[in-house]
């Protein structure tokens, strides 16, 4: 158990990020299952314009620290060969 004043504050203050990023996390998944329900219907349109909204918030995760950039980079490249492979057919 924390004993230090600065311990127990900084139990507080992970206890907000970890509310914070788990709420930015979320909100990356229904972004990736909205652009996978386009690709899954077969709706180029849609999942062109839901790859874009959801390429802006995995790169959001990115810069706010909930996802690792690579692990960002590969979601996202990922994302694009679906929507490629998606649209050639």
């Amino acid at each position: 158990m924390a004993n230090t004043p600065g311990a127990k504050k900084a139990v507080r203050k992970i206890a907000r990020r970890t509310e914070v990023n788990k709420s930015r996390r979320s909100r990356v998944r229904t972004y990736l299952r909205m652009f996978d329900e386009a690709v899954t219907a077969g709706d180029a349109d849609k999942a062109k314009a839901a790859f874009v909204e959801a390429q802006s918030e995995v790169m959001r995760a990115v810069s706010k620290g909930v996802l690792h950039k690579n692990t960002g980079s590969r979601k996202v490249s990922r994302l694009a060969a679906q929507l490629k492979k998606l649209s050639a057919a």
